[in-house]
């Protein structure tokens, strides 16, 4: 076979080759340190609205393929150390676990084994969120352009199933499923990014009467009206049932911030428009970043949230893993939260 044929033959069966670059893979070695962050940079308190500082740590690596993280999950081990794991914008995977003193173990590095596309373009894994039934183990991915839900096997070993839901059809094509939650009930809220209509009008959002994967044509639409101005990123279901929600904003005076609310979901219906009690503010003396990713465990009787960054893999940015207690003398009751 001559060299020329050869490359044809690349050029016809090897996708996006000698079009487009492959999209960044994080490489074999699990390379990445974790350096210790306050949440003020002068000290200050451990308050932040209705959330205690616990700890936090910006995480780098000498990958380039490092970083985008825009969901995560945490499995809270008191003995072993939580285990996280970390989805980037890009498909790529990163596991540990992180002991009560700040050390890590178990790193891993990986890529979904599966998604739209071929995955050789980094538009092919755009994965936007994630979510787990505990039960089972099972999680699905959010994958934005797209606009499909997949489904995987425990761990991401394997894809199993896929939808392209109808009513997500006109969502934008960089807007959406930006966040995505599975409900202990087993329905699934899916959150678009983009504001729909004119401003301040909300953004779609869908409720799904179990694994959109299976059953795309079981759903109730609805609106969330994030905090003027911002845009919901990522969600996760509380212990009493309630949602919160991480909502990000960026303007080129006050870089990016963030919003934490929270919302009752008992009061979803067709058409209805709900809108989030504020919890945490994170802007001017505060750490803010890209916030994307949110995770919620249980130590004792505390509530612990978890919230990490996505860094654009851009040198001006941090990847932030941030911890905290949710204060239940603050957190708003669903009583006090407000639909319209």
């Amino acid at each position: 076979m001559t060299v020329r044929r050869s490359i044809l033959l690349l050029l016809l069966f090897v996708p996006g080759w000698g079009t487009m670059p492959r999209r960044d893979i994080l490489g074999d070695q699990p390379r990445f340190a974790l350096t210790p962050v306050q949440l003020r940079s002068h000290g200050g308190g451990a308050r932040l609205g209705g959330l205690t500082f616990l700890t936090g740590y910006r995480l780098t690596s000498p990958d380039s393929a490092f970083g985008g993280f825009s969901s995560l999950m945490v499995d809270h081990h008191q003995r072993s150390g939580d285990r996280f794991t970390l989805l980037s914008d890009g498909g790529t995977l990163v596991r540990f676990r992180l002991d009560a003193q700040g050390r890590v173990s178990d790193r891993h590095f990986g890529d979904l084994p599966g998604g739209p596309g071929t995955g050789w373009q980094k538009i092919d894994r755009d994965s936007e969120s994630m979510t787990r039934d505990p039960a089972t183990g099972k999680i699905w991915v959010g994958f934005e352009r797209a606009n499909a839900i997949w489904r995987f096997a425990p761990d991401l070993a394997r894809a199993e199933r896929w939808s392209a839901p109808s009513v997500m059809h006109d969502w934008p094509k960089n807007g959406g499923p930006e966040a995505m939650v599975r409900l202990s009930s087993g329905d699934f809220i899916v959150f678009s990014e983009e504001e729909k209509g004119q401003a301040n009008q909300g953004r779609a959002t869908i409720r799904f009467a179990g694994d959109p994967t299976m059953l795309p044509g079981r759903a109730t639409v609805f609106t969330y009206l994030p905090p003027i101005g911002f845009e919901p990123t990522d969600a996760a279901e509380l212990p009493d049932g309630r949602l919160a929600l991480l909502n990000r904003r960026f303007d080129w005076w006050a870089g990016f911030t963030a919003v934490l609310t929270v919302v009752d979901p008992t009061r979803i219906r067709a058409g209805a428009t709900l809108r989030g009690q504020e919890i945490a503010r994170f802007a001017a003396d505060v750490l803010h970043d890209n916030f994307e990713g949110l995770a919620v465990t249980r130590e004792g009787e505390n509530v612990i949230i978890w919230i990490i960054s996505d860094d654009n893999q851009s040198s001006f940015q941090q990847t932030l893993l941030l911890k905290f207690r949710l204060d239940p003398a603050t957190a708003p009751s669903p009583s006090r939260i407000s639909t319209r």
